[in-house]
């Protein structure tokens, strides 16, 4: 069974572009565009890791953390945040709200691909 991973994010171009960084990785990718549809899509279909921007529109990624996060159904559900926003205290806040990982944009991709394979327990060489 591939590994599932959700990506949340209301830029199309960076949808666009994790979409296909993921897919070459050969996971199984969905994507949604605010809080609301990641959530429901969580509920529905848990992924195993949710790539996750914080300014998006609904509720925000902190929210749609720490929602995921009060559910004890989703407890094995990796989640990075992705943002523009860099400052230490809103890296902190998505760590505290339960993050497991906070990558700022513009991100390198190989970076980020060694972040999630090393999070789902994966090679990363």
């Amino acid at each position: 069974m591939p590994i599932e991973i959700l990506i949340v994010d209301d830029a199309p171009n960076i949808v666009l572009s994790l979409e296909f960084l993921m897919k070459k990785e050969g996971f199984s990718v969905r994507s949604v565009g605010d809080g609301d549809a990641a959530l429901q899509e969580v509920e529905e279909r848990k992924p195993d890791l949710v790539l996750l921007d914080v300014m998006i529109p609904k509720k925000n990624g902190y929210e749609v953390c720490e929602a995921i996060r009060a559910d004890p159904r989703n407890q094995g559900v990796k989640i990075i945040m992705l943002t523009a926003k860099g400052r230490e205290v809103e890296q902190e806040k998505g760590l505290a709200l339960g993050a497991d990982d906070y990558v700022t944009k513009p991100f390198a991709t190989r970076e980020l691909v060694l972040k999630v394979r090393g999070m789902l327990g994966l090679p990363t060489d």
